[in-house]
């Protein structure tokens, strides 16, 4: 993981503001969720291009991945957070639930998911899961 200085504005050159979105939790916000990372990402990719291809669509599957979960698993909102570093994305979804995630056994023959998390742990450097009060925050960090 890479250390970002203590000045928060220094990375503005290299990409967009970090954004947070908040959305109500409804099924259709995963799709809103993925839209405002598309943008992000089209903002991050006009000042620093990703290194590989296959960064852009490993950021916007996580993104599906952890909304569908806030979705899915807690009741009520959840945010969005994207955020430059200086070798790729923090992501941070914030949801209500207190419950920590868990990996599921993978049995793609009963169509009952358990994929996701496994995702999660694989295609991010750095994943972690932060109780709050009224619920959690899971942060990851991505290259680009």
């Amino acid at each position: 993981m890479a250390i970002e200085p203590n000045r928060g504005d220094e990375l503005t050159s290299w990409g967009p503001q970090p954004r947070t979105v908040r959305f109500a939790g409804e099924p259709h916000d995963v799709t809103g969720a993925r839209m405002a990372a598309e943008e992000f990402l089209r903002d991050l990719a006009r000042a620093v291009p990703p290194s590989a291809e296959e960064y852009w669509h490993d950021i916007l599957l996580i993104v599906d991945e952890l909304t569908s979960n806030a979705v899915q698993y807690a009741p009520g909102p959840f945010d969005l957070h994207l955020r430059r570093t200086f070798d790729g994305v923090h992501v941070t979804v914030h949801d209500t639930s207190s419950t920590l995630p868990a990996p599921r056994p993978f049995r793609p023959d009963s169509g009952a998911g358990g994929i996701g998390w496994h995702l999660v742990h694989t295609l991010c450097r750095q994943v972690s899961v932060v109780p709050t009060d009224g619920g959690k925050d899971i942060h990851v960090f991505l290259p680009w």
